[in-house]
């Protein structure tokens, strides 16, 4: 484009024109708008430019829907408040929440009122004044209706979902890979900022609600309902957030060095979800001494009526299970994720392969620690089609390279797991135990509570090891055809 300079007669309109655009004074621009999306590779309008939140404080009042159905007009209704504290990353003059479906009923920013418009999944909000560059800013936003499901790029749903929960009541369930979190509230919806949370959840009395993080209080509010108050101290990408309401059967318990455990049961799923849960302890012991030290105060687990979902989510602390877990593996594939994925974070859904073949990798680690077939046998069997091994080695584990899903819909097709697990594992060939497993616990402690790249950690592991790795990029992570 070519650029031309201004005539001297034009030059005191314009500046008049931006005034009034950046509702700044004297011709001299204080702010811009920030940007309704950060390109991600593969879903280009999630999250927002322009600030980084540090901190969300949700409060939801919900009224779940009857196991039966039907109900009050306000089953199934959810009033909220959301308090986010960010900082502007340049000057803004308004910026952008990803909120889905649900009414907004008013917005404050430094508690001034904001004008603020809706277009498609975007909030725009527009505060009284621009936002300084460094700024810590406190935006409200007051909302609610009846929050919904939303269809993923692989078809499965995510966002709000109403769950049965048995003879005693129904309740919903909140997951959010990968964009479904602006269904229940409006923020900042990519995993590269992460923030501290405070959730608080009041349900009529006879549920049970559930999310991230400490039990800070449950308080009886004397209206026929209980306020539930949840807190994340540590940072947590939005898709990991989780809010469950229901009738569950609650335990707790701490592992061996202290760190607390807290599941939750749907009824009719005890029975079969005993013997796994009960090694959720163990497991956090093993993964604290496979890959470096627990990075959360909590842990634990909810199992889900059987239906809700059709996966398991690793929302951090507390992962998600849909219906009593059969398979330890399982457990033990979402409990990894706390180290691989929800401490280190991807910086983009590109580097999905970083959470996903790292959690795969631990449960052929866990099996080689406990009598099963060791990471090797795991490998030869996918090399092979051995489904004798491991039943997913006759899949498309090859179609495409880890690293480069051919789209959104891809980011957690079979390659990324276990392609990306026979990444590590042809690390650890290469550069042998002692340096793979300091490489592990390296990773996961040089980058605790943060995010990084596949560029990082291929970066990485070559500084690490020593190794150069070019091979094992070039034709495991990034090669089109199928590895030899």
């Amino acid at each position: 484009m070519e650029h031309r300079a201004l005539s001297r007669l034009a030059v005191p309109a314009v500046a008049a024109l931006l005034a009034l655009t950046t509702g700044c004074t004297g011709g001299t621009v204080q702010g811009r708008p920030g940007a309704s999306g950060l390109r991600d590779p593969y879903f280009p309008k999630a999250g927002n430019g322009g600030y980084q939140v540090d901190h969300y404080a949700l409060d939801l009042d919900y009224d779940p829907p009857p196991a039966s159905g039907g109900g009050t007009p306000t089953s199934g209704q959810l009033n909220a408040t959301a308090v986010i504290t960010a900082r502007a990353e340049q000057g803004l003059s308004s910026f952008n929440l990803d909120l889905s479906g649900l009414k907004v009923e008013g917005v404050t920013v430094q508690g001034e009122p904001a004008r603020h418009n809706r277009t498609g999944n975007e909030l725009t909000v527009r505060p009284a004044e621009d936002l300084k560059k460094g700024e810590v800013f406190r935006v409200e936003v007051d909302y609610g209706g009846k929050p919904k499901a939303l269809v993923d790029a692989d078809s499965s749903k995510e966002g709000w979902i109403v769950t049965k929960g048995g003879p005693d009541g129904g309740g919903a369930v909140a997951v959010g890979e990968p964009i479904g979190s602006m269904a229940w509230f409006p923020g900042n919806h990519h995993p590269s900022d992460k923030a501290t949370y405070d959730i608080t959840l009041t349900v009529p009395h006879g549920y049970e609600a559930l999310s991230n993080g400490e039990l800070r209080s449950r308080t009886d509010t004397g209206d026929g309902r209980t306020e539930f108050a949840w807190h994340s101290p540590e940072p947590m990408a939005s898709y990991l957030a989780t809010a469950v309401v229901g009738p569950y059967k609650v335990t707790t318990g701490k592992t061996a060095s202290g760190v607390s455990v807290y599941n939750a049961v749907a009824p009719g799923e005890e029975a079969g979800s005993a013997g796994t849960l009960a090694r959720l302890p163990e497991m956090v012991e093993w993964g604290s001494g496979r890959f470096g030290p627990y990075p959360f105060t909590t842990a634990g687990a909810i199992v889900l009526p059987k239906g809700s979902l059709t996966y398991a989510l690793e929302t951090q602390t507390r992962p998600v299970f849909p219906g009593a877990p059969q398979e330890e593996e399982l457990v033990l594939h979402e409990l990894a994720h706390q180290w691989f994925g929800n401490s280190v974070s991807p910086k983009s859904w590109k580097d999905m392969w970083l959470n996903e073949g790292f959690a795969t990798y631990a449960e052929w680690l866990w099996a080689e620690d406990h009598g099963g077939a060791g990471a090797q046998k795991h490998f030869e069997a996918f090399l092979a089609g051995d489904t004798d091994v491991d039943e997913a080695a006759d899949s498309d584990w090859d179609a495409f390279p880890p690293a480069d899903p051919p789209g959104p819909e891809h980011i957690s097709g079979n390659p990324v797991y276990y392609r990306g697990a026979m990444v590590l594992h042809r690390i650890r060939q290469e550069v042998g135990d002692a340096k793979f497993f300091d490489l592990v616990r390296g990773w996961a402690a040089d980058h605790r509570h943060g995010n990084a790249s596949t560029a990082e950690f291929t970066a990485y592991a070559e500084e690490r090891t020593g190794h150069d790795l070019k091979k094992v990029w070039d034709v495991w992570l990034y090669g089109q055809d199928r590895p030899r």
